[in-house]
């Protein structure tokens, strides 16, 4: 079977399934830091099949969320409306997604690591434009030591993260938590086993 090269293919493949590929529950470093969250309307970028923006619309915040697989969204919409809760889904990749000014009082990124060192400046550079003075952002991802793992992962060491990329990205922000730590995760078969992961957590100035 010749491999598929092109993102979307090979995203909406991975997604083509009748269970969820990363589960229907939250993200545990989410699930943890979610009291710091505040009121008010937030995002979830490249949500996927929508379990962490399912899970915070349960828990009375207002959700935006996007993600780039068609085949995702549906999904996730599905699992919005299996657990009652609205979130406004959107099919669009980052480039096209609307970074409108200071629009999100919280914006979550999980393990989103899809980007090279210089498109990820971009975004970063876009979530802080839309995230409000005083907002809370949180993002969970893979750290360096994950080349060595096969538990997910983006599998290019330029793509992980260590404490000192993220600090620098956010130098302006206030870090309310920000940790780097191996823990056997299950999140699906997606996201299955023995990881190394970072968690930050800060609040713009």
């Amino acid at each position: 079977m010749t491999p598929i090269s092109n993102p979307l293919e090979r995203w909406n493949a991975r997604f083509s399934t009748h269970h969820y590929l990363f589960g229907e529950s939250p993200n545990a470093y989410l699930r943890q830091m979610q009291p710091q969250l505040l009121p008010g309307k937030t995002l979830l970028l490249a949500d996927g099949e929508g379990r962490n923006s399912v899970w915070l619309a349960q828990q009375g915040l207002e959700l935006d969320a996007f993600d780039f697989s068609p085949v995702a969204v549906q999904k996730a919409q599905k699992l919005a409306e299996k657990n009652a809760v609205n979130v406004n889904f959107q099919c669009c990749n980052w480039e096209s997604f609307d970074w409108a000014p200071q629009r999100y009082t919280n914006i979550v990124g999980v393990f989103f690591q899809f980007v090279n060192p210089e498109a990820r400046a971009q975004l970063f550079s876009k979530i802080d434009q839309a995230l409000k003075p005083g907002g809370i952002l949180l993002i969970q991802g893979y750290g360096k030591e994950q080349m060595q793992f096969t538990s997910g992962g983006p599998g290019v060491l330029e793509n992980l993260y260590d404490e000192a990329l993220l600090c620098a990205a956010f130098a302006q922000y206030k870090v309310l938590d920000i940790r780097t730590y191996t823990e056997a995760i299950s999140e699906g078969e997606g996201h299955s086993g023995m990881s190394a992961l970072v968690g930050f957590l800060a609040q713009k100035r």
